[in-house]
């Protein structure tokens, strides 16, 4: 996985040296800090659920609790949602992360090389269509309406930032209303175009010049601002492609059915740009990207907006020094329940587990200085590098993963094997930095405004754990 973080980023370029620190020396001081929720408890009446079959005698469930705190991270680049071209178009109202406002930029496509309709054409009509691929929010059982905006400055062959954004006309030349109902969350919007806008675009398109080739139609029209509406709290993603576009219908004088001529956003450069304006929240302490901030009792993560959570793992240490003699049978970092919202406003579906240092940034794997991600149960922790000394595993196909769990409101992941690696002393406990993305479902945090809130005392490892004989 690419970087995440900031565009001036100086991310470290070697891992931490792997020395076993004292855990007695650091029992001593987390012990007294963090105290342990139960302790060595008879796992005939505790935490059978993690393990069914582990209520034989010398089986152990402890749960401690993680501090949790906020992050934000710095701009990261959003051009055509990272390989994804999906334009994130919303616009929501929080009490906890204040108001959020996505738009999506795109450029146009025209295929000079298709026949256009003459100065002889008649126009019919004239639509913007939007391929909506996914809807999150509030109330979708109410409409809710989107515009569509000419800019006025061109989409740049450069990186384009979560915060960037570009000007655009204040009166939109294409609006249009939708009711996502239960069965409407993969649609295709058809928004009405003003008419003073259908005869200037028509006119240009039988015109000999500005659609001559594509670099004089983007002069003449750089491209597109996609705006929801305040108050809406709703947020789609809308792909680009042929089905996203101007579509423009007409007929020659005798025809009975009228021709097609299309301006879509294949093949476009694109990117979102996002307004977070979070004063009088619990997160408007939040200012200094990068920087952890112990907001209290509540914490949690938005996408795109880009607030993040670092966990800090030295619980893990503590609990650790505790132990000698013992095998893990199942560990399990979990956060929740999760606060309510509303049934159609989806959280953020699964996250990875960063390894980052005192400044939340990503600790680099020595073998190709890629970021460490926590390796899921069952795969190999560390491997061994050139030198025959072990390192941590950096495979992002093998990262374990956050995943929310529906029925019951949570985040659960499972870090048996990660934890078995720092108690044998082959790994090096690192805090972590949750990040909304998977290898399966791609990099959420730069496609949509997913977010959820969960009480800190809520962000727990759970352990079941047998003592050998």
């Amino acid at each position: 996985m690419k970087s995440v973080f900031k565009k001036n980023s100086k991310l470290m370029t070697s891992f931490l040296e792997f020395t076993t620190a004292s855990r007695a020396k650091l029992a001593g001081l987390a012990l007294i800090s963090i105290p342990l929720i139960s302790s060595c408890s008879d796992p005939a009446s505790v935490g059978l659920e993690l393990a069914p079959g582990n209520n034989q005698i010398g089986v152990f469930y402890e749960e401690f609790v993680l501090d949790a705190q906020l992050v934000l991270l710095d701009s990261f680049n959003t051009v055509n949602a990272v390989n994804s071209a999906v334009l994130v178009v919303g616009n929501e109202s929080d009490p906890y992360f204040g108001k959020t406002d996505a738009t999506g930029f795109s450029r146009l496509y025209i295929d000079a090389t298709k026949d256009r309709p003459t100065d002889e054409a008649i126009l019919d009509s004239m639509f913007f269509n939007m391929d909506v691929v996914s809807v999150n929010g509030a109330d979708l059982e109410n409409p809710k309406r989107y515009r569509v905006h000419k800019l006025t400055e061109p989409i740049l062959d450069t990186l384009y930032y979560n915060f960037d954004a570009l000007a655009f006309q204040a009166d939109a030349f294409a609006e249009g209303e939708i009711t996502f109902g239960e069965d409407i969350r993969d649609t295709v919007m058809r928004l009405s175009v003003t008419e003073e806008f259908q005869e200037e675009l028509f006119g240009k398109i039988t015109d000999e010049f500005e659609f001559q080739t594509l670099f004089s139609f983007r002069n003449y029209f750089p491209g597109i601002a996609i705006k929801a509406t305040e108050g809406d709290n709703t947020t789609i993603g809308t792909v680009l492609g042929a089905n996203t576009g101007i579509a423009t219908y007409y007929h020659y004088a005798g025809d009975t059915v009228s021709q097609r001529y299309d301006i879509n956003t294949s093949s476009s450069r694109s990117f979102n740009g996002v307004k977070s304006d979070r004063s009088g929240t619990p997160t408007e302490v939040v200012t200094e990207y990068g920087e952890s901030y112990p907001v209290s009792p509540l914490v949690g993560m938005k996408s795109t907006v880009a607030m993040a959570l670092r966990i800090d793992t030295s619980p893990l240490d503590a609990f650790l020094d505790t132990l000698s003699g013992v095998t893990f049978n199942q560990v399990l970092f979990s956060m929740g329940e999760i606060e309510s919202q509303d049934e159609e406003n989806n959280p953020i579906s699964g996250m990875v587990m960063i390894f980052v240092d005192q400044n939340n940034e990503p600790i680099k794997s020595t073998l190709n200085s890629s970021a460490l991600y926590v390796q899921t149960d069952g795969q190999a922790q560390v491997v061994l590098d050139s030198n025959g000394d072990k390192v941590p595993s950096n495979v992002y196909a093998n990262a374990a993963i956050l995943s929310y769990v529906a029925d019951e409101k949570t985040y659960l992941a499972g870090i048996t094997s990660h934890v078995n690696a720092i108690y044998r002393g082959d790994l090096q406990r690192q805090d972590w930095l949750l990040y909304a993305s998977t290898p399966q479902t791609g990099d959420d945090f730069k496609r949509s405004l997913r977010q959820f809130k969960v009480n800190k005392d809520k962000v727990t490892v759970k352990v079941i754990y047998s003592k050998t004989r």
